[in-house]
């Protein structure tokens, strides 16, 4: 007896084993600073929680639509045209458990054995994963502070290979918080649709994005491709990680073909939460989102600056999700050992950049300012002290 080929073949989560040293050292009496969650500490808006205690008042929950309830379906519809300007069929919408099962759908249903995604180093490990699980090649294409660390048309292009089936790009990007710009990103997905490749555009920290220069906010991949496949989320804007929600946009094409995976991988989403997160696009709860993405604002000056201040330079400064990709190669320890000592010296936790590739792997370390500005600024102090002691030593 033996596991299959495919979990053999499948990496762990590296940096998982910092949160778990940090967990043994909280245990042993000792205050550790955690900057290494990319988890928003204000937790769902107010109304959805109401919800979620009303629709557990004892009724029946039953399961739902493969692909969701229809009212829910409809509120994200009616979610893109309204701030996004994009009429949407709400047919086309799937909701599914958390945007990682998005994310599996939307590749089981495009990737077959011997087919090549196209994705940037860094990103976010699991889609690797995801890919390697169903016969296909992610093919990592490096980026550099030039490109905002990511994807270029000019890149993919010199990457494209035969066996190309998929793009797949994250505006913003984790780990890097950095936004495709528009006119790029149409670029890309013009390139994709002409060689006969689906464009697979993750999305889940767009409402978290800056706005565009004239206040409207960052447009969808779908206000330029239609046919794009976009992945969202609950967990980012709205702080509903542990509820584990998410939705996709599909082309007309792949609407069966996903429904039919989805019935058999997942069979629905947990009815009572897609009840209570019908209160997301109520005006009090788009209100309460927006006031977090500016409270989100200030953390990020407060991080980039107190980065800047204790000499770990962010070479693209992020305009979306919580993240600061920072290069620690000037410390003379690579990302992994910084990360380490860090952890167990300063007591702050970290995320080395290994996770999310090759290219950046060994220099850079992710930090989130989804923690409370408190911990921001504690964990930079300690930081601070803990590197002007080896600088002086």
């Amino acid at each position: 007896m033996r596991p299959s080929r495919r979990t053999l073949a499948i990496e762990p989560f590296h940096a998982m084993a910092f949160g778990d040293l940090a967990s043994e050292l909280e245990a042993a009496g000792h205050r550790i600073v955690r900057l290494n969650l990319g988890e928003p500490d204000f937790g769902a808006p107010a109304a959805v929680r109401r919800a979620m205690v009303e629709a557990m008042d004892g009724r029946p929950l039953s399961y739902t639509s493969a692909l969701g309830m229809p009212a829910l379906r409809s509120a994200i519809a009616g979610f893109y045209r309204d701030r996004h300007g994009v009429d949407l069929d709400p047919a086309r919408v799937a909701i599914t458990m958390g945007a990682s099962a998005a994310l599996v759908l939307a590749i089981a249903a495009t990737v077959d054995e011997g087919d090549d995604v196209l994705m940037a180093d860094p990103s976010y490990p699991c889609n690797r994963q995801d890919v390697a699980s169903f016969g296909g090649r992610a093919v990592t294409i490096p980026t550099s502070p030039a490109t905002r660390f990511q994807l270029t048309r000019d890149l993919i292009e010199q990457h494209w290979t035969p066996a190309t089936r998929v793009v797949m790009a994250a505006t913003p990007s984790n780990p890097t918080g950095t936004s495709i710009p528009p006119a790029e990103l149409a670029a890309i997905c013009d390139l994709a649709r002409e060689r006969g490749a689906w464009r697979l555009i993750d999305e889940i920290y767009l409402e978290t994005a800056d706005p565009s220069p004239d206040g409207t906010p960052q447009p969808t991949a779908l206000a330029h491709d239609p046919d794009a496949i976009v992945v969202s989320s609950f967990s980012k804007a709205f702080g509903m990680t542990g509820w584990r929600l998410g939705w996709m946009v599909l082309p007309e094409a792949l609407v069966d073909p996903v429904e039919r995976l989805a019935v058999n991988y997942f069979l629905s989403a947990a009815a009572p939460v897609q009840i209570a997160a019908l209160e997301c696009f109520t005006p009090a709860s788009l209100a309460e989102a927006e006031g977090r993405r500016l409270d989100l604002l200030g953390r990020r000056r407060l991080m980039l600056d107190g980065l800047a201040r204790i000499g770990l330079p962010v070479e693209v400064e992020p305009d979306g999700a919580f993240y600061a990709f920072a290069d620690v190669s000037s410390t003379g320890m690579d990302a992994w050992m910084f990360c380490g000592r860090a952890l167990r010296e300063a007591h702050v936790a970290l995320t080395p950049g290994r996770d999310f590739g090759t290219a950046h792997g060994d220099t850079h370390v992710r930090l989130s300012y989804a923690a409370s500005a408190e911990d921001i600024t504690l964990g930079l102090e300690r930081l601070g002290r803990w590197l002007d002691t080896l600088r002086s030593g």
